[in-house]
């Protein structure tokens, strides 16, 4: 059995293949997500996300052409159909994080697979988070203590860390939370025979 590629960087996405032991080396793909964002701006959040993943797999796939390359994107879409990016400094966190207190948002886990220049296979799980009413003192403090850890997040927190301080409850898998749509994925993998079935 051959492995696949990680077209990510996400430690948390290489954690969950390693745990499943799922053969794989992990090669990040270059793309400019803001440009892409960008261009992808008039999709519902849910496409976005998707359309995201198959555009890292595909740059992915450009330099490893012979195996299957897996991209993955999340969005995080707030209950007024706001779709919430990176914080760009700690006072943009603490404004998400105003926005998103005492709501219902949705969390859009999108992973798409190439191979040879081509989408083979794609799956987006969507989770609804339940957001419980937040405190200015307690937002201002995680952000403080949280920067480094969740700056490149969107929504402002790892789940799988002290981000679950913030939810009063979430529907939907735990794995979509974390970023990945990832026992579909782990069937695909078993059906392409990279994995034992």
């Amino acid at each position: 059995m051959s492995g696949i590629v990680l077209a990510s960087g996400s430690a948390i996405r290489r954690q969950m293949l390693e745990a499943a032991g799922v053969p794989f080396e992990v090669k990040p793909a270059r793309v400019d997500e803001d440009f892409l964002k960008e261009a992808l701006a008039d999709l519902k959040p849910r496409d976005q996300a998707d359309a995201l993943a198959e555009a890292k797999a595909l740059r992915g796939s450009q330099a490893s052409p012979d195996q299957l390359v897996l991209g993955a994107d999340s969005m995080l879409e707030l209950a007024s159909g706001v779709r919430l990016d990176k914080p760009e400094s700690p006072q943009a966190a603490r404004e998400q994080l105003a926005a998103m207190s005492g709501g219902t948002h949705r969390l859009h886990s999108a992973a798409v697979m190439v191979e040879g220049g081509a989408s083979v296979w794609r799956h987006v799980e969507t989770a609804k988070l339940h957001v419980r009413a937040l405190s200015p003192d307690f937002i201002h403090s995680y952000v403080d203590a949280e920067w480094e850890s969740i700056r490149h997040t969107s929504g402002c927190f790892e789940y799988e860390g002290k981000g679950a301080q913030l939810f009063s409850r979430v529907e939907g898998s735990h794995f979509a939370i974390l970023g990945l749509p990832f026992l579909p994925l782990l069937q695909f993998l078993r059906d392409r025979k990279v994995m034992p079935s």
